[in-house]
């Protein structure tokens, strides 16, 4: 079995992920199995810079709010702001604390520098304005939308002026209330106001795209671009805090799922434009269906990946990352009836897997699941392999 596990290994290195796809897909994704380690992120900066350089591919998005985001791209494409500034307030989840992100950052900006727009990366957040404590206030996707709007479109043609907005928003502090994810009655995403802006929003949405051959000759298809984003985010958000005020027992399971579809229709947004490279959680990126054990029991919904391949097919391509050591966690050498134990029996200390041939090497056994007993890092599931483009293995990572 080793030999036949050995035919199917690489180095990692663009060329190496390419030879295993049919094809160059619109969005080719990597994942991680955890957060906050940035040995893997500097695998995955090495891995895009020659996606670019070798492949063509223009933008980076990660797993970051989606507004934030706009930050980052505005400064790698314009230089608008100081790294120091973009890092503090370009990511959400705490990750512009990353020296690797911070990295990537700082190469995107180099390597867009001197060159003309139509050449230049660019960088995405595509998660929702989501924290696991709370969601946003839809104030400013909401507003944004509306101040473009406005200055471009007739305002007998505009649903409501700014001002009935900002009275039916609020306080901003109630949307955000920490107490909502735990408790649905401190949520204000089904009170009356909520509802008129869920309406409004989607009237907002329906004005922007009825006005799109317009609005791409008055501003550009960039401004245009960034106002679907904001109809997204607040269409998006109203959904999200709306469930956030349900009392039924599916409520978790709607929210995890609502996530992950505003995540897919970002990405479905990128595509449209021009190839994109993607990471994100294993767990968002996959083909088959996520799971979590929350406080009040398991939940399963369909990821962004999913609803993404559902799309684009070939389009879209998946590479899960795959580890054996993360020791500062607790998380030791692998037991060596799981795929993680597999692997880590390799003599390579990084390597990218093709998946399809991996499984047929297995035999057609199913290798255990590993336990992980550290609720941060979610171990490869040998069921999902069938579903997995490439494997990359990482086989021990240091503390950051």
């Amino acid at each position: 079995m080793a030999t036949d596990i050995k035919d199917s290994v690489h180095a990692v290195e663009a060329a190496a992920v390419m030879g295993l796809l049919p094809a160059r897909p619109r969005l080719l994704a990597l994942g991680e199995p955890t957060h906050g380690e940035d040995t893997l992120l500097d695998v995955r900066n090495e891995l895009f810079r020659q996606f670019v350089e070798q492949e063509g591919y223009r933008t980076i998005a990660i797993e970051s709010d989606c507004l934030r985001g706009l930050v980052v791209d505005d400064y790698v494409t314009s230089g608008t702001g100081t790294l120091d500034e973009v890092m503090e307030h370009g990511f959400s989840h705490g990750f512009g604390a990353s020296a690797a992100n911070r990295e990537l950052v700082r190469w995107m900006r180099a390597y867009n520098d001197g060159r003309p727009a139509s050449e230049q990366l660019r960088f995405a957040g595509f998660d929702g304005p989501l924290e696991i404590t709370h969601a946003a206030s839809p104030r400013q996707a909401l507003t944004a939308l509306h101040g473009y709007l406005s200055t471009w479109v007739d305002a007998d043609l505009l649903p409501c002026t700014g001002d009935t907005l900002d009275r039916l928003l609020g306080a901003d502090d109630r949307w955000t209330n920490p107490a909502a994810m735990m408790d649905p009655a401190q949520s204000v995403g089904q009170s009356a106001e909520a509802g008129q802006l869920r309406l409004l929003a989607d009237d907002l949405v329906a004005l922007l795209d009825t006005r799109i051959p317009h609005l791409i000759t008055a501003t550009s298809r960039d401004d245009v671009d960034r106002a679907r984003l904001y109809g997204r985010t607040a269409t998006g958000l109203l959904r999200y805090h709306h469930w956030m005020a349900d009392t039924s027992p599916a409520r978790m399971t709607r929210l995890c799922a609502l996530r992950d579809l505003m995540m897919a229709h970002h990405l479905l947004a990128l595509a449209a434009r021009r190839p994109a490279l993607v990471h994100a959680h294993n767990s968002h990126l996959q083909r088959a269906k996520s799971t979590m054990q929350m406080w009040q029991g398991p939940v399963e919904w369909w990821s962004a990946g999913a609803l993404v391949s559902d799309r684009l097919g070939e389009g879209y391509a998946f590479v899960a990352t795959a580890l054996g050591t993360i020791r500062h966690q607790g998380v030791d050498t692998p037991p060596p009836d799981t795929v993680e134990g597999v692997l880590y029996t390799l003599p390579e200390d990084r390597c990218v897997i093709d998946a399809p041939r991996l499984a047929s090497a297995l035999g057609g056994t199913v290798p255990a699941p590993r336990v992980s007993p550290w609720f941060g890092y979610a171990p490869l599931a040998p069921a999902h392999l069938a579903d997995i483009d490439g494997v990359l293995f990482v086989r021990d990572v240091p503390q950051s």
